[in-house]
């Protein structure tokens, strides 16, 4: 008799969420943002261009009309620089006499640095057996001057490392990769370089949280896609995107109109849409670097939900499921509804390291990517037939709403998912 009882009080419960989020959530107002965002207007948001500036303002009136707070001076663009450096000279010499400057992988945004013995650069080793790339990777996401020593077992892959500095956040600090096992005991280095900086724009709002501000729960989806194809394709040249990531970035200003309404999230949540995913990510990374990781939740990042599964309508995949409990948390919060969350069932892609979410999953939040594509067939992905018309709004409705309703445990502060294991 408890149990029966147990069962109609949660069945009422989500009855009751749902009226309520149908109300804010639904497939005429999903038809409304996805028809200006995958519009021919916007051009195909292609990052460095004006039609993604476009887009951009049109996300940031989106959030200031539902109500966000904007970043902490500068409005609800978070602007920021690359810099694709060209070197002009390096000089590398130990005790005074010349040394194989072979040996040195430079990554810095200062036109002419020198560094010696002097300088007070910290020192990091990557030893043997440890995995090159992600020591390095970790090293160069730092605030500090480091000189990385890389162990000559690495010799083979050493130059490779010049891949992180093909685009660089501007920033104060340098980081150098010597290929030496000790650091030598005097050591002068001069590098010139020359920079091309490109800026950039993500769109972020803030919903301040009530009892734990510190706390951050993150929703995102990448905005940028890829621009005029060189040739038109049956007399279509747009990549109007609007599966990828129009879908995404459409549910994030949703959920941020829901949320504010909602007023009930005790944890601060932060809204975000990234500029430049199709270039590298760029902009999900500089997003990332800006928080202490410890302070970060979760993050529910959103990317092409506007096709069906491969288990049909009203269901969805998350990443990276098996690394935390926070899909099992969401399985949980729908229980009893017609939604259904699944373990990622592309694990050879990799996914979970493949989009906006990977920079803060690395460092152990609990980052996930919720999509519907279907990798090993999405007939529209990444061509100019990714219209608006191939997309299934009511189901996409149905989508964002179970991305809300399963996330409120989260947002209300009841659970904390676990950290990804590094």
């Amino acid at each position: 008799m408890k149990i029966t009882f147990l069962l109609l009080f949660v069945a009422a419960t989500i009855s009751a969420c749902a009226q309520k989020e149908d109300g804010i959530i639904n497939a005429s107002e999903v038809r409304r943002i996805e028809a200006i965002l995958a519009s021919d207007e916007m051009r195909g948001r292609r990052t460095g261009t004006p039609d993604i500036d476009k887009a951009a303002d049109f996300i940031a009136d989106e959030f200031k009309k539902s109500g966000l707070q904007p970043l902490a001076g500068s409005g609800f663009l978070q602007q920021f620089s690359m810099l694709r450096p060209k070197m002009t000279s390096l000089k590398y010499e130990v005790n005074g006499a010349d040394a194989d400057a072979e040996n040195l992988i430079i990554i810095t945004s200062q036109p002419d640095l020198k560094v010696n013995e002097k300088s007070g650069y910290e020192i990091e080793k990557i030893k043997s057996g440890e995995n090159l790339f992600d020591r390095a990777q970790s090293i160069t996401r730092s605030k500090k001057n480091i000189i990385a020593l890389v162990d000559k077992s690495f010799e083979s892959n050493f130059s490779r490392l010049a891949g992180l500095k093909r685009q660089l956040f501007k920033a104060d600090n340098s980081i150098i990769f010597l290929l030496s096992d000790e650091a030598p005991k005097e050591f002068a280095i001069k590098a010139e370089h020359t920079f091309e900086e490109t800026k950039f724009s993500n769109v972020v709002g803030i919903l301040p949280g009530k009892s734990k501000k510190n706390e951050y729960v993150i929703f995102s989806a990448h905005y940028d896609h890829l621009g005029i194809a060189k040739e038109p394709v049956n007399g279509d040249s747009i990549y109007n995107g609007a599966n990828d990531d129009a879908a995404g970035t459409t549910a994030v200003i949703m959920l941020a109109n829901y949320f504010v309404k909602s007023n009930n999230n005790e944890r601060t949540i932060v809204f975000a849409a990234f500029t430049a995913e199709e270039l590298g990510g760029f902009g999900s990374q500089y997003f990332s670097r800006q928080f202490e990781p410890s302070q970060v939740v979760a993050m529910f990042n959103i990317e092409m939900i506007g096709t069906e599964s491969k288990w049909g309508k009203n269901s969805a995949y998350i990443t990276g499921f098996e690394k935390t409990n926070m899909g099992e948390i969401l399985q949980k919060n729908l229980k009893g509804s017609a939604f259904s969350f699944h373990p990622d069932p592309y694990p050879e892609q990799d996914l979970f390291y493949r989009s906006d979410n990977a920079t803060l999953a690395a460092l152990g939040v609990p980052a996930h990517t919720i999509s519907t594509s279907k990798m090993d067939a999405e007939p529209n992905y990444h061509k100019v037939s990714d219209e608006v018309s191939t997309l299934d709004m009511d189901n996409m409705a149905e989508i964002i709403k179970a991305i809300a309703l399963s996330s409120r445990s989260i947002v209300d502060g009841t659970n904390t998912p676990t950290r990804v294991k590094r």
